[in-house]
């Protein structure tokens, strides 16, 4: 089967006038799956003792973190293990087709390159802070902040573990069956990630089991806010597998998000927090001497930070669609016609 009419096939999993007619799965056992895919991903920290964090021992332990890795591959294995079933049974695809569903071939190194460009213009003010203000773009160039950050366990996860293997299940997985039940890229764009920012409340449990001493109300205010922003970027990430039909962007999105955090809404920049402000003071380290800024420095580096946010979050918008263009996207998002820009909605 040639290139595009494999890429045709593909796409009709979601069209109005589809060619596979019959052996499709219905979205409410797309959703029944998605559930159960999720279930198996976070259910096994609780089922061992070398997996459930306890008021002494917290999840980030090396040994809490070792256990867990070593779950969650044994869940990939197994939930794409039946996704590769239930594509071939349903879909009848052949085997080319069913890991162009899966995103992982082919391995598209231009999509890689431009998502990451996507991701950075987003988060230009955080890299400005990060690397201008605070000098980090020297270690950058040496690579020993991701060499340090590799280097522990809690590093690992968020950069190899957590981005590997929740691109694997909420992606790789739970997106081909929303494909086999004909939903919208649409729908699958801001349905599927809910389940992955789901699968992040358990994080309520483990925090207050690990610091009873927080009051309930902030504790249920951090896990909101947890779910909302693992939502949003799930989100990005769907819209990134689709448009580029690539896991491996979608991987790369996730470990640059993780490296970067969350991005400061608040506060200046430049300045650590009890420094004193205006005469200026020198901060040492094993590697360098950083002079901390006077106040007009300081007030600088913090317009210029949360004017980037701005130029970031437009210029994100801007290049979008540009960026996740793809030869071998999975879905095709309606047009605009009236204002002559692409647009999520058709």
């Amino acid at each position: 089967m040639a290139p595009i009419d494999m890429l045709h096939k593909i796409k009709s999993f979601y069209t109005k006038e589809p060619m596979i007619t019959a052996s499709v799965i219905t979205p409410r056992t797309a959703a029944a799956l998605s559930v159960a895919f999720t279930t198996l991903y976070v259910l096994p920290f609780y089922l061992s003792k070398s997996t459930r964090p306890s008021p002494s021992v917290n999840r980030d332990a090396p040994s809490v973190i070792r256990a867990r890795t070593r779950a969650v591959t044994s869940a990939c294995i197994l939930t794409t293990i039946i996704d590769i079933l239930i594509i071939n049974q349903y879909g009848k695809s052949t085997l080319l087709e069913t890991v162009r569903l899966l995103g992982w071939w082919p391995i598209d190194v231009l999509a890689i390159g431009k998502t990451l460009l996507l991701c950075s213009i987003l988060f230009i003010g955080p890299l400005f802070e990060a690397g201008i203000v605070e000098g980090g773009w020297r270690h950058w160039i040496r690579g020993t902040h991701v060499r340090e950050t590799l280097s522990s366990w809690t590093g690992y996860r968020a950069l190899v573990v957590g981005p590997v293997t929740e691109e694997i299940v909420f992606r790789s997985v739970l997106i081909p069956l929303h494909l086999l039940a004909k939903m919208s890229p649409s729908r699958i764009v801001f349905l599927s990630p809910l389940y992955f920012g789901i699968a992040h409340l358990h994080h309520l449990y483990e925090f207050r089991l690990t610091h009873p001493e927080i009051p309930l109300l902030p504790a249920v205010l951090r896990t909101v806010l947890q779910f909302t922003y693992t939502s949003l970027f799930g989100f990005f990430a769907a819209f990134v597998y689709l448009r580029t039909g690539s896991l491996y962007a979608a991987m790369a999105a996730h470990s640059f998000c993780n490296w970067n955090g969350f991005p400061r809404f608040w506060g200046k920049v430049g300045v650590q927090a009890g420094a004193p402000i205006g005469l200026g003071s020198v901060k040492r380290d094993e590697d360098r001497t950083v002079a901390t800024p006077r106040r007009d420095a300081s007030i600088a580096w913090t317009v210029a930070y949360y004017s980037l946010l701005v130029i970031g979050a437009y210029g994100f918008y801007v290049e979008l669609f540009p960026l996740t263009e793809s030869k071998y996207a999975l879905a095709e998002f309606a047009k605009d016609v009236g204002k002559g820009k692409r647009g999520f909605w058709g």
